[in-house]
């Protein structure tokens, strides 16, 4: 993976590559502006000027790239169905299981299994670099001497990728736990791979995932969103390791974006503008994504009444969607948040999440 940063103008960039999965985000000089009160930032009342066009920027680029021979997230989470829908062998691993005895079946199960165990290899080392990746983009996004509304207005570029991290993680996730096979497909592989291992056999495969990668796949594979999972570990690491940036350059960040992005759902003027419900599912699962990092870095959560995220408008604008568009999203708030179950989140708000 390469990651490299421009500050100067007339461009900046992010470029994050890896084999399939790589992204590469130009932003024009910044001219396009986003201009909000600080109060709504940090929170408080007050109303958003001209947010159209930051978000605009965060969405237009993610579009009109792919079509300028560069590939972006969002290229790379089309790419996701077809990926993740071909990691399960359907029912060869079963009868294979089942009739242990028969030679044929076992080699079919096996020849069938292998390359989506490379292909789930792929994918969890992809999780490592995002985790390095969302590290280095926080510490771009909190330094001082700005605030984080001003480094989200300075770096958009750099605000457009996190953004894009997010919708590819969530994105993935509710992809994986429409697939329940991969983890059983992925147990028969480890089972098979130690059974050889008992009776001195080495297979090629080892050579690309061995029993100690295995392992660690395993791991990571038995979360229910392991990718959502990765990241918040990554923004807690973050946190602990920079004791000298105050937490709230961090948490501001990430509850004004969480801001942005319900003021871009929830107002039908901004709403009228999306041109194609992925658009209104990236903004979605980025206001979700960035609800749940909060939760997990700031002492009291999401949930609390001196929270400076608005929950309660949040989740509302989520059930005002198609329920099947949005039970992954309202699920991962539920069942992936942190202090969701506190005795200081209101009984509103865990009658709103049943």
């Amino acid at each position: 993976m390469s990651l490299s940063f421009r500050d100067p103008a007339p461009q900046r960039y992010l470029s994050v590559t890896n084999s399939e999965m790589s992204c590469y985000v130009i932003a024009q000089p910044l001219g396009w502006r986003c201009f909000w009160y600080s109060k709504v930032a940090m929170g408080g009342p007050g109303i958003f000027m001209q947010v159209y066009f930051f978000f605009m920027l965060l969405m237009v680029f993610g579009f009109v790239l792919p079509f300028l021979g560069l590939l972006g997230w969002e290229t790379c989470s089309k790419s996701l169905p077809g990926k993740l829908k071909t990691i399960h062998t359907f029912s060869w691993i079963l009868k294979a299981i089942q009739n242990p005895n028969d030679i044929q079946l076992q080699e079919k199960a096996w020849n069938a299994v292998c390359p989506l165990v490379v292909r789930l290899k792929r994918f969890y080392e992809f999780s490592i670099r995002l985790e390095k990746a969302l590290q280095s983009l926080l510490e771009s996004l909190t330094c001082p001497p700005y605030t984080p509304t001003q480094h989200l207005e300075r770096e958009q570029a750099l605000a457009k990728e996190f953004a894009e991290i997010l919708h590819f993680t969530l994105r993935f996730d509710e992809l994986k736990m429409r697939n329940p096979a991969i983890q059983n497909d992925f147990s028969y592989y480890r089972r098979t791979i130690s059974r050889n291992r008992i009776n001195n056999m080495h297979l090629d495969i080892e050579n690309e995932v061995n029993n100690e990668m295995a392992n660690r796949m395993s791991l990571f594979y038995a979360e229910a969103t392991p990718m959502l999972k990765t990241l918040s570990n990554a923004t807690m690491h973050f946190v602990s390791e920079n004791k000298t940036l105050p937490i709230e350059n961090t948490t501001d960040c990430l509850s004004t974006m969480t801001s942005v992005c319900k003021v871009m759902l929830e107002t039908p003027e901004y709403r009228s503008r999306f041109t194609s419900e992925e658009t209104l599912m990236f903004c979605m699962r980025v206001m979700v994504g960035v609800i749940i990092l909060y939760d997990h870095v700031h002492p009291v959560g999401a949930f609390c009444k001196t929270s400076k995220i608005d929950m309660k408008g949040c989740i509302k604008v989520l059930k005002e969607q198609a329920p099947d568009s949005v039970e992954g999203l309202l699920n991962a708030l539920r069942f992936t948040t942190k202090h969701l179950n506190d005795e200081s989140t209101s009984k509103q708000i865990r009658a709103m999440l049943q």
